[in-house]
């Protein structure tokens, strides 16, 4: 099947970055030390180390759902509870994976209009019940960016990890685009991370220009006991390790992680600035990482269907667009173009 035109329904559809091809290519140089114990596999962890300047334990998976689920499995025993927000990936899209890899933890989900949680939802559902016929909240987990595109600054987290501090819970980060959020704040990825009180962070490559892969940081080193054989158990040990990690590799030694997510958020601005004065349409939710979210009417939806273009709309109805490493500013006006004809 021949390549489509370029759209924005997902992040997912963008092709590999050139930072990564190239370290991916070298990787393929001749033979190497396999599951993890080469030098690829050393490169990169010693690298995200070295970025969140942290001598975290670094574990590499093959995409998000397995990394939210077993980073979660690992704080959980299967009589606890995740208290998450109601637009969360791994309520939502995870298809009962966090509860499958934790043997029943039961997820808690707390109502956020705009996607993110707050210390007084995370109070509200961590003590709404002590006894014992109710699964015992044991952590909280935040998506940065939201489902919605929102971002939390350090101080929203360091006030959502006070509250998990005194409730007794754990605190972990689903950062399928975390590098887009460090490109929004303009601030080191520690200060949104274990300098905010972070525990475990997911850290996305997938969707910021590799092929596949994510990166699993245990900030608390403590936590991350025995987290390799729940690797091995799920299927995530990479027996050719270094493929998975000399990735990151060229995205971490080239900078390439932030600048691709800077290219994606101004991509989401310029879509924006081109809808917001328009009458008739607008966005859900503002524009603060790579996701711009159109509300508009039914006929104006289908009008962008019978014109090619293609978006999801699960998130209260309206058209959600995603922005890549690779998204065409020519492409984007184009987009603009048709939603402002049929307005």
């Amino acid at each position: 099947m021949a390549n489509i035109p370029q759209q924005f329904a997902s992040d997912n559809y963008a092709g590999i970055c050139p930072e990564a091809w190239a370290a991916l290519q070298a990787a393929n140089d001749g033979s190497s030390v396999a599951y993890g114990n080469d030098d690829w596999t050393i490169r990169a962890a010693d690298g995200l180390r070295a970025l969140f300047e942290s001598d975290a334990q670094v574990f590499f998976a093959f995409n998000g759902t397995a990394a939210n689920s077993l980073a979660l499995a690992s704080l959980c025993q299967s009589y606890h509870s995740v208290i998450c927000s109601s637009s969360a990936h791994v309520e939502t899209d995870e298809c009962g994976a966090p509860e499958f890899f934790s043997n029943g933890s039961k997820l808690l989900v707390a109502p956020t209009p705009d996607g993110k949680l707050t210390p007084q939802a995370i109070r509200d559902l961590a003590i709404s019940r002590s006894d014992i016929h109710f699964p015992k909240p044991r952590v909280v987990t935040v998506t940065q960016p939201t489902e919605t595109g929102l971002v939390y600054t350090p101080d929203e987290l360091k006030a959502i990890s006070a509250t998990c501090r005194e409730l007794g819970l754990k605190l972990h980060m689903d950062g399928a685009r975390f590098a887009h959020a460090c490109a929004t704040l303009d601030c080191a990825p520690a200060d949104i991370t274990w300098r905010a009180g972070v525990d475990v962070l997911c850290f996305g490559g997938t969707k910021n220009g590799m092929a596949v892969g994510e990166a699993v940081l245990f900030f608390d080193t403590a936590l991350s006991e025995d987290f390799g054989y729940r690797c091995k158990q799920a299927g995530q040990l990479a027996s050719k390790m270094r493929f998975l990690a000399a990735p990151w590799v060229g995205m971490l030694e080239s900078g390439a992680w932030l600048k691709n997510a800077q290219h994606g958020n101004a991509c989401a601005k310029r879509l924006a600035a081109q809808i917001e004065p328009l009458t008739g349409v607008g966005l859900m939710f503002p524009v603060e990482a790579n996701a711009v979210f159109l509300r508009a009417p039914e006929a104006v939806l289908q009008g962008l269907r019978d014109r090619g273009w293609l978006f999801y709309t699960f998130i209260g109805g309206g058209a959600r667009f995603m922005f890549a490493w690779d998204a065409k500013v020519e492409r984007i006006d184009e987009l603009a173009a048709d939603i402002r004809s049929l307005v």
